[in-house]
């Protein structure tokens, strides 16, 4: 199932990491998915259940900010981009974001808006709403379902 339009409300941080788990399952080698949310929208908590639900240790989910991405492996890689720092998108081609677009496994890129050009057209778009301390509204668009 592809998520095509998909609402999620999450209540607690455990609730998004379990999302991102059941999320995660979905997810097929070469798929990328740009998150964009408020700063502590829970962009990290999502990514820690999608490297959960790769097989990768959800504590070894940390936030790249300071070297752009951090490579994690597990069922397949997860490639985890954390532009928030970024200050120009060259600093993307320095760091072999073309190559990293087209490696197998998920790559996964917080703070997406800043790169939005240079996603591929078939991401998986998700952005992250505060609604309250705790809960979380969870909006996912994707190109349709290709025909079979």
């Amino acid at each position: 199932m592809r998520y095509t339009g998909k609402i999620v409300v999450t209540e607690s941080v455990e609730d998004t990491i379990e999302f991102g788990r059941h999320f995660a399952a979905d997810l097929r080698s070469g798929d990328v998915v740009s998150l964009t949310g408020p700063l502590g929208a829970g962009k990290t908590c999502l990514i820690r259940g999608i490297a959960a639900g790769l097989g990768i240790d959800e504590n070894d989910v940390r936030s790249p900010s300071f070297t752009l991405v951090n490579e994690m492996y597990g069922k397949m890689p997860l490639y985890h981009f954390d532009l928030y720092r970024m200050k120009i998108i060259d600093e993307l081609y320095e760091i072999g974001w073309d190559d990293y677009m087209m490696r197998d496994g998920v790559t996964v890129v917080e703070w997406g808006e800043k790169a939005e050009d240079m996603l591929p057209a078939e991401s998986i778009f998700i952005n992250i709403e505060i609604l309250s301390e705790n809960q979380r509204r969870i909006s996912i668009s994707s190109p349709e379902p290709e025909e079979k």
